[in-house]
């Protein structure tokens, strides 16, 4: 992101307000804007003038988007006209202008701060309703501004305004619900597999009938997930606040994104004239559920692969490419067959029927899938029970907090920027996985009866790795490598 320079240039003569620098519609139509906003300010307005009025924006090959400089613009009038004397060289300047002069809210203003302290800056005035963003960044002075009137004071030295605040981490919130496991009557492998997927942040798809509660275990899922670091907190919060879609002030709980199966290319994966996030980079550090994966178009799912496998994807267009992060645990449901009885529990569908609807998920995306879970129907005993037996989340989730800080332990001594154990390729393995002979020698055994890739060879020592940070185990069991061995189902 290139800060972008507000120069004016005034000359006598008959009216003219133009400017230029390669900007949008919104930016043309500041002009409008500004003026309304300086007259209903209190001042004179410059269509009130006979000027000829040129605003540039800097650099002039850079395409400039938004309602975002219209302040920056008036106060760069005000010093031109000699109204203001300023030297705004380290100052950043964002909002909108309404007509009566206010300061509106901007979207994407969270990145911008975190990258101003890089380029430069000192200082920055945003808006009063950004300001919960804008209590997040650090290494700047911050102005939170209503109107251009109290901004023209503050610069003028006749109200003078108080900077903001930031905040620290643990005066962060934001609303949060969830299912909790313990409402879940039982498929307790199902809960099972999806506590060793969240400690591990490994991919997940789960297979069976209708109505066995496949959507409530995933909605379920997010409940076991530990609240974001500071870091990855922002991280999420810049993304969000780019595309538009923060709804709260900050994301501090992994977002949780479920698209419709209906749901377009671009949509999913990024995308438009001007590159922008889809839902794999909003569920960053999160989540991404696709209830009913096969009814998705061939084209998604096939664009799943390298995302899935390098935890970002880039996005190319004629007008450049964009490299978007896709950290995310992948999710996914899917019925036995199109009529979701399944073999043997009375299914009518041809062969060649069910063939077609498996061969919807390619073999690479089978291969890049770490756990595989048959979700079967519950006993009605078991529904109508008073109570449940089973585990809360908050339990499960102090098992998983102790498994991923194991993992970053091991990361650190080995000096791997990792924190994931699904995040390892080959080389971490070698570093920081150590295997004895018999455990060793029963992984080639069952890789060769299965017919593994190296791919899923390496997946399931990774998922055996989960399973022995959640045991407390320094070291992988035969114990750890069966169990990861039972997740690696293929669809038949």
């Amino acid at each position: 992101m290139e800060p972008v320079s507000v120069e004016v240039d005034i000359s006598h003569g008959l009216h003219s307000f133009s400017i230029v620098g390669l900007g949008d519609r919104a930016v043309e139509e500041a002009k409008d804007r500004i003026s309304a906003a300086i007259k209903n300010s209190g001042y004179v307005s410059p269509k009130q003038k006979n000027q000829k009025v040129v605003i540039s924006l800097a650099p002039a090959d850079v395409r400039k988007e938004g309602p975002s400089f219209d302040v920056a613009m008036a106060i760069a009038y005000f010093c031109a006209t000699g109204e203001l004397s300023l030297h705004l060289d380290n100052i950043l300047l964002l909002g909108e202008l309404s007509l009566e002069g206010k300061i509106r809210k901007i979207s994407g203003l969270l990145p911008l701060l975190c990258q101003a302290d890089e380029h430069g800056f000192t200082t920055a005035f945003v808006p009063s309703e950004n300001i919960h963003e804008a209590e997040l960044a650090q290494n700047l002075t911050i102005y939170a501004v209503s109107s251009l009137g109290e901004l023209v004071s503050h610069f003028s030295g006749a109200k003078t305004l108080t900077p903001i605040q930031p905040k620290t981490w643990h005066d962060l919130s934001s609303p949060y619900s969830h299912i909790d496991m313990r409402t879940i009557r039982g498929n307790e492998t199902a809960k099972r597999g999806l506590e060793i997927a969240a400690a591990g942040a490994h991919n997940t798809i789960m297979c069976g009938q209708p109505g066995t509660g496949k959507t409530m275990l995933a909605q379920s899922f997010n409940s076991l997930l530990p609240r974001l670091s500071y870091e990855h907190a922002l991280e999420v919060t810049c993304i969000h606040s780019a595309a538009r879609t923060l709804h709260h002030n900050i994301v501090t709980y992994p977002p949780f994104r479920s698209p419709h199966h209906t749901a377009s290319y671009p949509s999913i994966v990024g995308g438009g004239a001007i590159p922008k996030p889809g839902e794999i980079t909003l569920a960053h550090r999160g989540v991404l559920f696709l209830d009913e994966f096969t009814e998705f178009s061939r084209d998604v799912i096939e664009a799943l692969r390298q995302p899935l496998e390098d935890r970002h994807i880039t996005i190319s267009r004629a007008r450049g490419a964009v490299t978007f992060p896709a950290q995310c645990i992948l999710i996914a449901s899917m019925n036995p067959c199109p009529c979701g009885k399944g073999q043997g529990m009375g299914c009518t569908c041809p062969m060649r029927q069910v063939e077609k609807y498996h061969r919807k998920i390619s073999g690479p995306i089978v291969d890049r899938i770490d756990i595989w879970l048959n979700v079967n129907k519950v006993d009605y005993d078991k529904l109508s029970a008073t109570r449940s037996d089973s585990e809360s989340s908050e339990v499960i989730q102090t098992r998983i907090i102790e498994a991923r800080r194991r993992q970053r332990t091991r990361f650190k001594n080995h000096t791997i920027d990792k924190y994931f154990n699904s995040e390892m390729n080959a080389e971490d393995i070698e570093k920081c996985v150590t295997l004895e002979k018999d455990v060793r020698d029963l992984l080639t055994i069952s890789a060769q009866r299965l017919g593994l890739s190296g791919r899923g060879f390496h997946r399931v020592i990774k998922v055996a790795q989960t399973i022995a940070d959640l045991a407390g185990d320094e070291l992988i069991t035969t114990h750890n490598i069966l169990e990861a061995l039972q997740y690696r189902q293929k669809i038949t």
